[in-house]
């Protein structure tokens, strides 16, 4: 598992790294990711929006910043992610906020599907969902992890997959109307929990 870590890790990426990735990727017409295609674009080019009307525009809480100023020992936060997960793009500029508080917590990206074998070491519910945060201590060992979304929108898909079988368009619209109006708030919540 260490080596897997330690391979990830020197193929991640800073988030600067990752939004110019993405965005020259978009340029060529492509997204992230091993496969191609018209929608994964697509949905590739609402979340390079979506991230960029998020970095400009997430709060971080004053009891947020407080409790991420008090890590004092160094952390790294590997994150497996692709441009086109409108999970990721929801999360991803709330997690990069959180770790900018702390010169301590250094946030790496990775693609998923080029880091298969790490991703399958974190699945979740047996599934290659992300976003995935990894949160290792300066020994590169595994403190705790976290996604592939909010606690409060990983009940709301559970319980519609209870109840319908499987997510829908209108489920994953309604998802990203909850992700809109609560502004990064539970997965600040989610984060501070994993820092107890």
């Amino acid at each position: 598992m260490k080596e897997i870590i330690e391979s990830s890790l020197q193929k991640a990426i800073s988030y600067p790294e990752y939004r110019t990735l993405v965005k020259e990727l978009l340029e060529q017409g492509k997204s992230t990711g091993l496969t191609q295609s018209d929608a994964l674009l697509n949905y590739s080019l609402l979340n390079d929006k979506r991230m960029k009307r998020l970095d400009k525009t997430i709060k971080i809480s004053e009891e947020t910043i407080a409790k991420v100023k008090d890590v004092k020992e160094p952390q790294t936060w590997l994150v497996l992610t692709e441009g086109w997960c409108g999970d990721a793009a929801q999360n991803l500029p709330v997690i990069n906020k959180i770790a900018e508080e702390n010169p301590n917590i250094q946030l790496k990206l990775v693609l998923r599907d080029e880091n298969l074998e790490l991703m399958d070491k974190f699945l979740t519910n047996g599934g290659r969902s992300i976003p995935k945060l990894i949160a290792l201590d300066k020994e590169n060992e595994v403190v705790n992890t976290w996604g592939p979304r909010p606690s409060i929108a990983t009940k709301m898909v559970a319980d519609y997959k209870t109840e319908h079988g499987s997510l829908d368009a209108d489920f994953k619209k309604d998802l990203q109307v909850w992700y809109n109006k609560n502004k990064g708030n539970n997965v600040q919540e989610d984060i501070l929990s994993l820092l107890k």
